[in-house]
């Protein structure tokens, strides 16, 4: 009997230590513990840019690409002339897309288009010349528009797009508030209106988004074009071709003042970038055209030049830098850091972005063994790899043997 029990207890210890060695054998050990120990933003080296901002009204300035470097004068909307034409551009463009160089849709010309021809000439408004029967194609109408700043062609270009004026002021406030323009109200297509009111800040929102059209780069930046009637019609933005001002739009009347959407492309370290900016309310309640485009292209062009200064390539992320902690089921570490720097350009004290990409480790890392990437949240191509800075071996047997006891 007892050898009997004897068996019996050896047999069954002998079962356990089997299954026990079979799941030593066959369980699957723990997944090692990453945690992230780069930010999600890291300060561009240097002190934020003091920029030539104008003395008076608004002004705000940014980089195609990088986002908005500041602004000037507050954000209180006020009347922006012939800039509203820059919306209206960019609606008729959204709804019905003009590759360069095509003609798009025709618009011909009625009698009571040339009524309303005449009707804003008595008013001393910016118009184009038309006759009656007169065939347009939306090319043409957009050069006219955003060229000689065309009052009649904005209305053209509205009743066409949506049916009537109103119709088209309606998708104009619409497509504000979807682009955050929190502080725009339009009440006409042309920007006549005194009413028809905004920022800076939300100004330089829209252009941003328009400079994408490449349609619209290529006509802001056309100097003159001649049309049926009218001939040769010529641009008011007088900085074309100076100083790598491409655009965009011009306005001005004595109750907005000066006004000036501005791009000018110029290179930093051997990069090409885009300088987008707008000024408001330059010389605000004085009379004549010129003078006041005049002072709102100079005080872009010193706004422009500033910013350009102010840009660099500089380091954001240096080499070795840790992004990334592993940790064991043994409590090990292991940190993963930047082989690498990672340059970017920008401005000083900017918020920079910054992406990291990390695979799925194993149960296990070598030292050198790549774990992730870092990168900008840009679109810039600066990136580096990530590397273990230690070996983190697989679990031990006496781990496993004493986890399991």
């Amino acid at each position: 009997m007892r050898r009997r029990l004897l068996a019996t207890l050896t047999g069954g210890v002998a079962l356990v230590l089997l299954a026990g060695a079979a799941r030593i054998v066959t369980e699957t050990p723990p997944a090692l513990r990453v945690s992230r120990l780069l930010a999600t933003t890291v300060p561009f080296p240097g002190k934020a840019p003091e920029l030539a901002w104008p003395p008076a009204g608004e002004a705000a300035a940014g980089v195609a690409g990088l986002g908005a470097v500041g602004s000037s004068g507050g954000d209180v909307a006020m009347p922006i002339a012939s800039l509203a034409k820059i919306m209206t551009a960019y609606l008729v463009l959204r709804d019905y897309p003009l590759p360069v160089g095509k003609a798009g849709f025709r618009v011909t010309i009625s009698e009571a288009d040339v009524a309303d021809y005449h009707a804003r000439l008595t008013q001393q408004e910016s118009i184009l010349a038309v006759a009656d029967g007169e065939v347009l194609t939306e090319a043409q109408l957009l050069e006219a528009l955003m060229l000689p700043s065309a009052n009649n062609v904005a209305a053209l270009l509205a009743a066409h797009d949506a049916g009537s004026e109103q119709a088209f002021v309606a998708k104009m406030n619409a497509t504000a508030r979807q682009l955050g323009m929190v502080h725009t109200t339009y009440t006409d297509p042309s920007g006549y209106d005194s009413t028809t009111v905004s920022t800076a800040s939300d100004q330089l929102r829209l252009a941003t988004v328009a400079m994408r059209n490449d349609e619209l780069v290529h006509i802001v930046a056309m100097p003159a074009v001649t049309l049926p009637v009218a001939g040769v019609v010529r641009n008011f933005d007088y900085l074309l071709g100076h100083g790598g001002f491409v655009g965009v739009k011009t306005g001005s009347e004595s109750s907005s003042g000066g006004c000036f959407v501005f791009a000018a492309r110029r290179e930093v370290a051997g990069r090409a970038v885009t300088i987008l900016g707008v000024v408001l309310g330059i010389d605000r309640g004085q009379s004549g055209t010129e003078a006041l485009v005049s002072a709102a292209l100079a005080a872009s062009s010193r706004l422009a030049d500033s910013l350009a200064g102010a840009l660099a390539v500089r380091t954001v992320v240096p080499a070795g830098t840790p992004v990334l902690e592993v940790v064991g089921a043994q409590g090990r570490r292991v940190r993963v850091s930047t082989t690498t720097a990672v340059r970017r350009l920008g401005w000083g004290a900017m918020a920079v972005a910054v992406r990291l990409r990390a695979r799925a480790v194993g149960r296990g890392l070598t030292a050198g063994e790549q774990v992730a990437v870092v990168s900008v949240a840009d679109g810039s191509p600066a990136a580096t790899p990530a590397d273990a800075t230690a070996t983190m071996p697989s679990l031990s047997f006496g781990w496993r043997l004493s986890h399991l006891l």
